[in-house]
């Protein structure tokens, strides 16, 4: 819809992370069995009151049999983890792409753009958990709930080892495994007396499990992930992809504070990475957009200039003949002449 608040717009109320719906809809079909706790939009049983604050959703899904549906390309606020026990499964962040295999984890970190299926699921036992450490973006800093018990010490070295490496996909040792399993008993048995302590126990065993993994591979850092320059990236890849985002009635100082930068900064990092001003930027990749829209022909010129998110058709028209030479209704007969032509 043209004009939608973007998904990562700064004040908390306006983020929306995904909700599993094509998952949810499995459920009630009886295709998949789902034992989870959760917090927010995610499907299962209410987490009550402040236990295991931060936790957005921890448990697992069963899918006998192959599936119709995947989860497509979506982001979470919190570091996932996520547990193939069996089957094979696909997965992909942004430049990676694998095939989890029975015994492998993989880990996201807040708002990461990933994938589950390619673009359907096979039988699995999938196991997961998220949890939101307080970041938008990903140069702020990770803040853990106070449940977690590891050291500072220990826990400032996970924190480093989770924001500042790559690798999204690992093989799990049989403590790994063994604690996962753990979890999903706990969560099975979530009315029984103790299973919050239960699982408080086995998250920050897996935690710390997790913390002698990245140790012993000697895992390489790196430090621009977290940096600003890498906030600014992020904002600009998902305004090239995302037909929403790009039709919002941006303004510079409001991508700024997006990035939780001020006006100037913001600027110098767009130019650095673009060589283009924001607003050169946005109207650059909202043409790109129209002219996709109008190789269709399904559209109005005022339908694409809203949904490409140019204020009026008459201004759409405008930066149109700029680029191109010629207006937009030109265009489109070019192409659909062209279309019949073929």
């Amino acid at each position: 819809m043209a004009g939608r608040v973007p998904t990562f717009k700064r004040s908390d109320e306006a983020w929306h992370a995904d909700s599993c719906a094509p998952l949810s809809k499995a459920v009630q079909r009886g295709e998949v069995r789902l034992e989870t706790l959760a917090r927010g939009n995610y499907p299962g049983e209410p987490i009550q009151g402040h236990a295991l604050s931060g936790v957005r959703t921890v448990g697992f899904w069963d899918a006998k049999q192959p599936q119709v549906w995947g989860l497509d390309w979506h982001r979470n606020e919190g570091i996932e983890f996520t547990f193939l026990e069996t089957g094979r499964l696909d997965f992909a962040t942004e430049g990676q792409s694998h095939e989890l295999l029975p015994g492998r984890i993989a880990i996201t970190r807040p708002w990461q753009l990933h994938r589950i299926g390619d673009p359907t699921i096979g039988p699995s036992r999938l196991l997961w958990m998220i949890l939101d450490v307080g970041v938008r973006q990903p140069n702020q800093e990770w803040r853990w709930p106070n449940w977690i018990i590891l050291t500072k010490e220990d826990l400032a070295e996970l924190t480093a080892m989770l924001r500042h490496n790559e690798q999204s996909v690992w093989r799990a040792s049989e403590a790994v495994s063994q604690c996962f399993h753990s979890i999903a008993q706990a969560v099975e048995s979530h009315r029984q007396e103790c299973s919050y302590s239960r699982l408080a126990v086995s998250i920050n065993e897996l935690l710390l499990l997790l913390l002698n993994m990245f140790r012993e591979n000697k895992i390489e850092l790196d430090a621009s992930l977290s940096s600003t320059q890498r906030t600014v990236e992020m904002l600009l890849a998902q305004l090239r992809r995302d037909l929403d985002m790009l039709s919002h009635p941006w303004t510079v100082k409001e991508l700024a504070q997006y990035c939780e930068l001020g006006v100037t900064r913001f600027s110098h990092y767009c130019r650095q990475l673009t060589n283009m001003t924001p607003m050169e930027f946005l109207t650059r990749h909202r043409l790109d957009a129209a002219v996709e829209l109008l190789k269709s022909g399904e559209n109005s010129i005022t339908d694409v200039a809203m949904r490409c998110g140019f204020g009026s058709s008459q201004y759409f028209a405008t930066v149109f003949r700029k680029r191109y030479s010629v207006s937009p209704r030109a265009w489109r007969k070019r192409a659909t002449d062209g279309k019949q032509d073929g």
